[in-house]
This record gives C-alpha cells, structure tokens and sequence, in this order.
C-alpha cells in the first residue's frame, strides 16, 4: 500500500491562485523563484507547467530581473484594458442599485435588471456594455443576482386560488 496522497480540503486551486495574486509579495515571490531556477540550470519549459504561465512570461521575467532586480519582478501600473467606468460612476451605479428604484428613473418596473440598467448607464453616462459585462459589474459591485418571484401586487387573490382550483379539477391540467 502506498503513501496516501495530500489533499486541500475547502480551497479550489482557483482560490488559491487568487490569494497569491492578492499580495504583492506572494507574487514577487514567485516569480524570484522561478528566476532563480532558471539560474540554477532550469527549462523555462519545465516551468511553464510548474507556474502554469507561458514560457514567453517566464523569459520576460528573467530579463525584466536581469535589467530592474526586484522591481522588474513587480506588475506595471496601467497595463491592461481601461475600464470603461471611472470610479465616481461606478459609485454612482452602487448608489443607484442601493436606493434608487427604476419607476424613479423613468421605468415601469420596481426591480433592477440587466437590460434596464445597461438602458440607464447608456443614457448617464453614454457607455454601452453587454448583458454579460453588465452582469460583471454588478458582481464587481458587491451586488448579486436574484430572481425575482412572480408576485403582483395588483392580482386578485380569489380569482387566482379559484383558477388554480379549476386546473387541478380538469384532465391534463387544461381548464
């Protein structure tokens, strides 16, 4: 019989990868010591798999070390897409979602949806997104999906409990 295996319970490697990229040091870290074993003799293809990242970061590791030392190690401000929400708007949205209601604004509903808010975002502050980009941002947000139930304020109580009484009674379900 052999050694059992070491197993991580209650973190995915999803998860995981999150909390390295969270600290800075966690990071730097990391990438210094894939320098280093690439120092000591290392394929940077053999750590390609071992860091999961592609042999071209590990080379532009090295010789950003090799140029900067440590700093080199560090990410660069300003890399990336530039989001399309300054803060302040951003704020403006996590507001909106919190107190604001959409028959305020206009709309003939009392919840927020993805459509009616990528509508309302278009109209303040001229920026068009995607269902799922919309989506995205309400997560980024703090906020979370939630779907609605099919209550109407306006519906007659009798009428409906009689309706539902009706179905059970008929063949199929059809009244």
């Amino acid at each position: 019989m052999g050694r059992p295996v070491l197993k991580i319970k209650g973190y995915t490697p999803e998860e995981i990868k999150a909390l390295i990229r969270r600290d800075d040091r966690y990071t730097i870290g990391l990438r210094l010591y894939a320098v280093y074993q690439v120092s000591l003799g290392q394929s940077g293809r053999k750590l390609e798999e071992l860091y999961q990242v592609s042999f071209k970061q590990i080379t532009n590791w090295v010789h950003r070390f090799e140029r900067d030392g440590l700093e080199g190690l560090r990410d660069r401000p300003g890399r990336g897409r530039k989001a399309a929400l300054s803060p302040e708007q951003m704020g403006t949205l996590s507001e909106l979602l919190l107190k604001g209601s959409p028959v305020d604004h206009g709309y003939n509903t009392e919840t927020w949806t993805g459509p009616i808010l990528i509508d309302w975002v278009d109209k303040n502050f001229g920026v068009g997104f995607k269902r799922a980009q919309i989506y995205n941002i309400i997560k980024q947000l703090g906020f979370s999906y939630q779907k609605a139930k099919g209550f109407y304020p306006e519906a007659d109580k009798r009428a409906q409990e009689e309706f539902k009484g009706a179905l059970k009674k008929t063949p199929g379900g059809t009244p």
